[in-house]
């Protein structure tokens, strides 16, 4: 068994290898879009300003005198009950400014390029209250939008090559009767998918370690977490994300039906998943929906330990999850699968 899916292994990547602008574009497509970034966000890319707004007890009715500042354009409220919560995204720049109504306060971190320029604005606004408002200061934890953007890029190409370069290919073989002839050989399902996997597993990773190291030496970006608490984390979405490109191709033999399918799920998983911008202050229907994908998952594990130094006990949900999920597609994949075109 162990042979075969050796050889499995070994014929896929060479057919991988052999075809060199889907080599060249798995390596060059991150470097494109973290150069590009780091251009066009070099300064600060907010295009709005992210106001937290505490709403306990009877807060809001004393908002009558902050309402302009509400009102002005590019300023988006967002309502939160938890002193905690609200300080925390204040900290990881998720929100630039904080107001409490109730006891004419307001938050403002230092470290954040658009604070002062929210906090201008907002006395601008209330000049004739300005004095019944205490300014309270929090150092925050900086972190670059160009580092916290670098987890979603990583994720973003692990997801493209996970799902089209398993789920396409597949359908290929499919296609072209590949899997046809295949099925008359001693190879079980189990082993030819679990080859898919493995193959494409490694190639993710040499792709991945190869941007990484990129970025690092071009952007000196930094790990604040434990390695292996990383690796962890993306072994087990790139895992998951193979597993569902073999569930879409587990069946199908249309090239275009698969590609279709593959482009219905990347791009809501790409937009929902915070590769490009945080989803505070999103509805909170959108923010459970997103929770379905494990790019999700390993995009704001990756986050938490690059960016937050967090261990693997504090991004264990995430593990548990991606671990499920893996587990689960590969199940529907297994049993799902045919060789031949129905």
């Amino acid at each position: 068994m162990f042979k075969r899916i050796w050889t499995l292994f070994i014929a896929r990547n060479k057919e991988f290898f052999r075809d060199k602008s889907a080599l060249g574009w798995n390596i060059l497509f991150p470097f494109l879009i973290i150069i590009g970034f780091s251009v066009m966000f070099s300064g600060n890319g907010q295009t709005s300003y992210k106001i937290g707004l505490f709403t306990i007890e009877n807060s809001l009715n004393k908002t009558d005198d902050i309402s302009d500042f509400k009102n002005k354009k590019y300023i988006q409220i967002i309502k939160f009950s938890s002193f905690d919560s609200a300080i925390y995204s204040l900290k990881h720049h998720k929100i630039d400014f904080i107001i409490d109504p109730l006891k004419n306060r307001y938050w403002t971190s230092k470290t954040s390029p658009n604070g002062k320029i929210v906090e201008d604005l907002f006395k601008s606004s209330i000049c004739k209250n300005e004095s019944k408002y205490i300014k309270e200061s929090i150092k925050g934890n900086e972190v670059p939008y160009i580092e916290w953007l670098f987890p979603g890029i990583i994720g973003m190409n692990m997801m493209f090559s996970a799902l089209f370069g398993v789920g396409y290919t597949v359908v290929r073989y499919r296609k072209n009767f590949v899997l046809k002839r295949l099925s008359v050989s001693p190879i079980k399902p189990f082993e030819f998918l679990s080859a898919q996997i493995i193959s494409r597993l490694f190639l993710i990773a040499a792709t991945t370690i190869i941007v990484y190291i990129g970025c690092f030496l071009i952007f000196d970006f930094q790990c604040h977490g434990s390695y292996f608490a990383l690796i962890l984390i993306f072994f087990l979405g790139g895992f998951s994300m193979i597993a569902m490109g073999l569930v879409i191709a587990s069946r199908s033999s249309s090239e275009e039906f698969a590609n279709g399918v593959l482009n219905l799920i990347t791009w809501p998983m790409m937009f929902l998943s915070e590769v490009w911008f945080s989803l505070e202050g999103a509805k909170p229907w959108v923010k459970k929906f997103s929770l379905a994908f494990p790019l999700t998952h390993m995009i704001a594990g990756t986050r938490k330990i690059m960016n937050d130094g967090a261990s693997l006990f504090e991004i264990k949900n995430h593990v548990i999850i991606l671990f499920f999920m893996s587990v689960i597609l590969l199940a529907i994949a297994s049993y799902l699968f045919k060789w031949n075109k129905e």
